[in-house]
């Protein structure tokens, strides 16, 4: 057996060991609003329900282990005391993951996400509207855990409202696990869905994916394409060249046939299938050679 004191591993390799062996972990899709009225929207894997009467949340933006720095959750609840938890099931974690990405002040990362902000009734933050569950949330208190890279922030959220989906409770009332769907953080990039086991997201942390906003149009009017499959197609740096496109054409006798039929459907199918195999570069280059 592999035995150490926590001391002695870099703080990387210790959180790694810990998001590994502590999971799965409920995902708290964490919606708050800094002082000037710009939202931010960003899920987090420390968290969970430590109290019914009163309702207590409890989640943790860690400050980053490479430099230091924290995050705009932290820093928002700590100027407005409010934030929404919002529940996380499987037709939104590509959206959420893509939200996970780090970009500057200023961005909307509803919008970058392709997720609908709704008003809250009781907090300001917005409510994610694709989520099945959301808590508007007053904040108590913030503990700071450590002053170092990795240390935690417990953020302790008194529920002040519950919004529920009428689609995932059961006849008897209650929320139905199979109709809601959950999906739960791992180690790595690895998630869990209930019920169906374990999956892969690529973080989208290296580098900033465009965003489901610079999706054209024409892509998302379709009505083609889940927010999974949208999520998934923010999630590059840069869209591929003309020259790129023209070589894949020409080099993949499918996708050339694909595009000879001038079927729209056929297109959006082959597309889907290299979004299946997390080859999000593909699945651009047959959407683009068809605009």
């Amino acid at each position: 057996m592999k035995s150490f004191q926590p001391s002695e591993l870099p703080t990387a390799q210790l959180q790694m060991y810990l998001q590994g062996a502590i999971a799965p972990r409920p995902i708290a899709f964490a919606s708050t609003i800094n002082e000037e009225g710009v939202p931010n929207l960003s899920p987090f894997s420390f968290f969970n329900i430590f109290s019914a009467n009163p309702p207590i949340l409890v989640f943790s933006p860690s400050r980053r282990v490479r430099d230091n720095t924290t995050k705009h959750t932290l820093e928002n609840v700590l100027a407005t005391k409010e934030v929404v938890i919002n529940v996380v099931n499987y037709d939104i974690v590509q959206q959420t993951s893509l939200s996970s990405t780090e970009y500057g002040d200023g961005v909307n990362e509803f919008e970058k996400a392709g997720l609908t902000a709704v008003a809250s009734d009781l907090v300001k933050p917005f409510r994610v509207a694709e989520s099945p569950v959301q808590f508007e949330c007053k904040v108590n208190d913030v503990i700071a855990l450590g002053t170092e890279g990795g240390a935690g922030n417990l953020v302790i959220c008194e529920i002040v409202k519950v919004h529920i989906k009428e689609e995932v409770l059961s006849e008897a009332g209650g929320i139905d696990q199979y109709k809601i769907d959950l999906v739960s953080r791992l180690g790595g990039n690895w998630y869990s869905r209930s019920n169906m086991g374990l999956f892969e997201v690529p973080k989208p942390l290296v580098t900033l994916g465009i965003g489901v906003d610079s999706i054209p149009d024409a892509i998302k009017k379709d009505n083609f394409f889940t927010g999974n499959d949208l999520g998934m197609l923010g999630n590059i740096e840069a869209l591929p060249t003309e020259e790129e496109i023209a070589i894949f054409v020409q080099e993949n006798f499918t996708v050339k046939a694909v595009l000879s039929a001038d079927d729209r459907l056929k297109v959006n199918q082959l597309a889907k299938e290299y979004l299946e195999k997390q080859d999000i570069l593909s699945a651009w280059k047959v959407l683009l050679a068809k605009q």
